[in-house]
């Protein structure tokens, strides 16, 4: 009896709604409806008027096979030919109509984040930021529909999710003044400060252009060349090298707006602010090893993730924050320029202050539809929140516009479903490809008396946009940058010290890594002159890693510099909504404890994954979500072993070559491979029953967050305070160097 059949709790990821029948089904039927995980845009129309039409209105229809004009089609199987064995007619209307549809599915991926995953979601205002902007999603328990995208910057659509990589966190606000798009990452800094090198830092990341390798990653020389010589991209880079460079999850990422913003109150009266997201789990990454095995084992984590805690319940929420500076003639704070997207102000020095929280809770039905065919863009501003000068900012409210015509078709992209504004919309702008709107009128110009002067300009007091006239300061025409952009190395070294000694050698760990991929000698020298720059310490580290001798650093390591303990990750509690916990059961194991223990780890709303020997029911109602063949450490937050492990019989080193590697005492491989690699990585192992004797065995029993429990209910209690800290980091003393 399946899971299904029994109402037991089931792994997420269950591919439909239907029951799948060993036959092929022939009785006609309507088509299935989504998961109820899963949403649609809002059936709104291409100018933003609300529809009554149900979410299946925009998915297929009827319960017969059709063209598409609609005409009903009786066999699909065998193209129209000149007799069974003769040659094809060209007359196949339905085989020409099938077969150029399908050679054109595909449309250009994205130069940058084209790797990415969505979901759909509310956010609900605080009501605290009413004064600051007049944008009406900040008032108080206003509810406004979001589209999020995650991505990975560097990497093909079909690369791997844990790429050491900046991720973006891209959200849409279906507003009802208009759509706003907070176009941000996850770092809150970026490469350059003027968006004219970004043409030269993503050529430098991407494959080297005669091989097309490496692929979704930095570890090669023209990356290293280029951030070497542009000093402006050390701060970026080492948050890169950290392990936010690494996320467990898109649940567990901070997401920052990177650039300044302008907000303006109903009174007239700005602000510059930093938007900051805050995950309500904490900010959390996985080991560098780790994430090598991710991208082989699953390179689809991330996405599988998302979608699967969607689809438990345990939906992801942020909150999001400001950071209020005044709005004065120079632009900086405390001789931070605001302008200036590689520095950060720390939050010690200007707290985030809540506005507002996110809770993504539907997964997309289609992920072309929309997670592919979202299109962002910066311009996309609301009455109450503008722009600055940042250079980098400016280049993009270009640069976005510019690139959806290509990568969508033409200039309607946003008359696509998922990118249509939840207001009402009348641009004048008319025609183009892909046009969906049915305009009415002749006279789609101003002024115009034809159409009884309509579309009319918005007078201010109903909710137009109005660009701020912010001053501009006397000047020439120049290619210069202000002097207060020349620091390129303090702030640097601000995030460094900010680190705890684990999350140091962390990132001294992948300094030496991604320079020991280089080929050029001199590129890994050139580098090094900047790590001691950074602090002497880290260069050290590293030049022993490489086997280089110490160098001379670039610029004497900044004086004075404070730490702030807002960007470390570690030392704190994060609630475990969500959080994958592996069951390990065999022939010995007690049932009745394995029946209680999937039932509590589902009640504290974690998902139990029971590992099996082979599939099929393991108790009564329980059956095994992962066999030893199919299971991988990667999975699993954390492990309750429930088995003394005894080698499976019918497995040999020819079906499963993980079944033939060396094991100490009586212990399966695959047991050995699965707790070893957990207790590597430094995550919660706790035992019962028999479970003891496994890690006796392994000699792992009694190091630290390895804990023998008496009870379905203690394992229960010791994962949960385990996973509070994410990882038992404890578990690996330190070595002192980067104290």
């Amino acid at each position: 009896m399946s899971a299904r059949e029994n109402n037991a709790p089931q792994a997420p990821g269950v591919p439909g709604t239907g029951e799948p029948t060993i036959e092929e089904p022939t009785a006609p039927r309507q088509p299935l409806p989504p998961k109820p995980d899963q949403g649609a845009p809002e059936r709104v129309t291409p100018t933003g008027a609300p529809t009554d039409a149900p979410m299946s209105a925009m998915a297929q229809q009827g319960e017969y096979l059709t063209t598409a004009h609609g005409a009903r089609l009786t066999n699909s199987d065998q193209s129209l030919k000149a007799g069974a064995r003769g040659p094809v007619l060209l007359q196949d209307h339905h085989f020409r109509e099938k077969i150029s549809h399908f050679d054109h599915e595909r449309i250009p991926e994205r130069v940058v984040h084209a790797r990415g995953a969505g979901a759909h979601g509310t956010f609900r205002g605080y009501g605290s930021a009413t004064k600051l902007s007049r944008a009406g999603l900040f008032a108080k328990d206003k509810e406004t529909p979001v589209f999020v995208r995650f991505s990975t910057v560097l990497g093909s659509r079909g690369s791997g999710d844990l790429a050491r990589d900046t991720r973006g966190f891209a959200t849409k606000f279906y507003t009802d003044e208009g759509t706003w798009d907070l176009v941000g990452n996850n770092i809150p800094v970026f490469f350059i400060q003027d968006a004219i090198k970004f043409p030269d830092v993503i050529h430098a990341g991407k494959p080297h252009p005669d091989r097309e390798i490496p692929q979704a990653q930095s570890a090669h020389d023209t990356f290293w060349d280029f951030v070497s010589l542009h000093t402006e991209a050390q701060h970026h880079t080492i948050w890169n090298m950290s392990d936010r460079g690494i996320p467990r999850s898109f649940r567990t990422m901070e997401g920052f707006g990177v650039h300044t913003f302008r907000l303006v109150a109903a009174d007239g009266s700005t602000v510059l602010v930093k938007f900051h997201w805050k995950p309500r789990l904490g900010v959390h990454s996985v080991a560098w090893e780790e994430a090598q095995l991710i991208n082989g084992a699953d390179p689809d984590f991330h996405r599988r993730d998302l979608a699967d805690a969607i689809e438990a319940g345990a939906f992801p929420q942020w909150e999001l924050g400001v950071q209020v500076f005044e709005d004065n003639e120079e632009q900086s704070f405390q001789g931070i320029d605001l302008l200036d997207p590689t520095k950060i102000v720390p939050e010690e020095l200007v707290p985030v202050q809540p506005v507002g929280l996110m809770t993504l809770d539907r997964n997309p039905s289609n992920y072309f539809a929309e997670t592919e065919q979202v299109a962002f863009n910066p311009n996309n501003l609301v009455p109450g929140i503008d722009v600055t000068n940042d250079p980098l900012l400016q280049g993009r409210l270009f640069s976005y516009l510019d690139t959806q015509i290509t990568r969508l078709g033409g200039p309607n992209w946003n008359q696509l479903p998922i990118n249509r504004p939840h207001a009402a919309v009348n641009d004048m702008l008319r025609d183009g490809y892909h046009q969906s709107a049915v305009h009415s009128g002749v006279a789609p110009y101003r002024p115009n008396s034809l159409d009884g002067g309509n579309p009319f300009e918005t007078p201010e007091s109903e909710h137009a946009f109005v660009d701020y006239p912010a001053p501009v300061a006397e000047s020439v025409k120049e290619r210069a940058r202000p002097q207060s952009f020349d620091d390129h190395f303090s702030q640097v070294r601000m995030f460094w010290l900010s680190l705890s000694e684990v999350e140091r050698e962390h990132t001294a760990q992948a300094y030496a890594f991604e320079l020991g991929k280089c080929w050029d000698e001199t590129i890994r020298t050139r580098q090094l002159r900047h790590l001691f720059a950074i602090d002497p310490a880290l260069g050290h580290a590293v030049a022993q890693g490489l086997g280089l001798p110490d160098q001379e650093p670039t610029v004497p390591p900044a004086q004075d510099v404070q730490p702030s303990p807002a960007l470390s990750q570690v030392g704190s509690t994060w609630p475990v909504d969500g959080r994958q916990v592996g069951i390990l059961v065999g022939p010995d194991t007690d049932t009745e404890q394995l029946t209680t223990l999937v039932s509590r780890i589902n009640a504290a709303d974690m998902v139990p994954l029971v590992i099996a020997p082979q599939g099929g029911e393991v108790a009564p109602g329980v059956v095994a979500h992962r066999t030893l063949l199919t299971a991988r450490s990667i999975e699993f937050d954390a492990v309750v072993v429930a088995t003394a492990g005894a080698p499976a019989h019918q497995v040999a080193a020819g079906m499963d070559a993980k079944a033939g590697a060396p094991s100490p005492g009586d212990v399966d491989p695959r047991v050995s491979l699965l707790v070893n690699e957990m207790w590597r990585h430094a995550k919660a192992i706790v035992a019962v029953g028999p479970g003891a004797t496994a890690l006796q065995t392994l000699q792992i029993a009694q190091t630290p967050g390895v804990v023998a429990a008496d009870s379905a209910e203690d394992a229960l209690s010791t994962v949960t305070e385990l996973l509070g800290s994410h990882r038992v980091w404890e578990r690996f003393p330190t070595t002192g160097m980067l104290a």
